[in-house]
């Protein structure tokens, strides 16, 4: 067997491997195991460990991470391999295997949620960067005001600067392990004031992921959606305008092969663009193909009759839905595309269109 296909690990199986391996370095340090436990342990390691370094020369003999942006795969390639094998080389036999845990990244190296992580945090940073510098500020300002109210109360727990620091990001943190209270009234209504900065400091953060998170993926939305409504042909002749209208009408949607997608008889509140793939009309006279560019169930949108056929997907097939209201928005602002649907309609029932 090529080292190539073990590139392609799925992720499934990468977390299914990290798991083990990790299940395996946490037996490993459990008191009372007998020697071949311990043998049939680090046994099992070494097989992750192997399964892994057949992952990597697969993944440096191909070239794709050079082509799709693969490098933090790469990385967490080398680092699950090298970081265990140095340990077995440099490292005690005692601690060696914990060295493993590195196997931690291997679950996110096809992940693409750190790529969007790290749009947000750019798009964002400086309003974090602001939240973090109140964030310091209150830090400083509430461990010096601690030192100066509690230093000859509790001299041992706030007699500096940096003593009074941990006081301070636990509180501001609102964790408050115990370890160290005021004991004065001024301390007690500092300590309040800082619990209250606190949570309003970690609600900004919060909100500002929030918000960042919301509006990446909001923009990644919409510029996959563009992308699909720019490749149906009836809407190819449209100006920017009215294709943001028509972006933000249109619903993307992935049927698999065989799949229903409508009946016959069943209320038409939708109808559909094929993007990619066929489907299947069953007609009362023969079966119809569509294939990608063309659409369906506009008869039961324009005329609000049932559905007068079943269309099933004879592919997997990529669609976009526009919706009974979306419609009638739809007519008013891009007209010229509701008469052409209006038009098929009437066509596919046999009666002459109306000019």
């Amino acid at each position: 067997m090529s080292a190539v296909p073990f590139s392609k690990i799925s992720t499934p199986l990468n977390v299914l491997f990290a798991t083990m391996g990790l299940l395996v370095v946490a037996a490993l340090t459990t008191q009372g195991l007998t020697a071949q436990e311990r043998l049939v342990f680090e046994l099992l390691l070494a097989a992750i460990w192997l399964a892994y370094v057949l992952q990597l020369s697969g993944t440096l003999l191909s070239r794709r991470h050079r082509l799709s942006g693969g490098m933090p795969a790469l990385v967490i390639d080398l680092l699950a391999v090298l970081v265990p094998a140095a340990a077995f080389l440099f490292v005690g036999s005692r601690d060696r295997d914990l060295y493993c845990a590195i196997w931690l990244l291997k679950p996110l190296r096809d992940s693409t949620f750190f790529r969007l992580l790290a749009k947000v945090v750019a798009n964002e940073s400086r309003n974090l960067l602001g939240v973090t510098s109140v964030f310091g500020i209150v830090l400083f300002g509430a461990a010096l005001a601690g030192y100066v109210i509690e230093r000859d109360v509790q001299p041992d727990k706030f007699g500096s600067i940096p003593q009074a620091m941990w006081w301070a990001v636990v509180t501001l943190s609102t964790t408050g392990y115990g370890d160290e209270i005021p004991q004065s009234l001024a301390g007690r209504v500092l300590a309040g004031l800082v619990m209250m900065s606190g949570i309003g400091i970690f609600a900004l953060w919060a909100g500002i992921l929030a918000t960042g998170f919301y509006e990446e993926v909001r923009r990644q939305d919409f510029v996959r959606n563009w992308q699909l409504v720019a490749a149906v042909p009836l809407f190819q002749k449209l100006g920017s305008a009215a294709l943001i209208e028509i972006v933000r009408a249109l619903r993307p949607r992935i049927v698999p092969a065989g799949a229903v997608i409508c009946r016959k008889g069943d209320v038409g509140d939708q109808m559909f663009f094929i993007v990619e793939g066929r489907v299947t009309v069953a007609t009362p006279d023969h079966p119809v193909e569509l294939s990608a560019g063309n659409f369906f169930g506009e008869m039961a949108l324009v005329s609000g009759d049932p559905r007068s056929a079943t269309v099933s997907a004879a592919t997997e097939v990529s669609l976009l839905s526009l919706y009974a209201v979306d419609f009638q928005i739809l007519s008013s602002s891009s007209p010229e595309i509701a008469e052409t649907i209006r038009k098929t309609a009437l066509e596919r029932r046999g009666g002459p269109p109306k000019e």
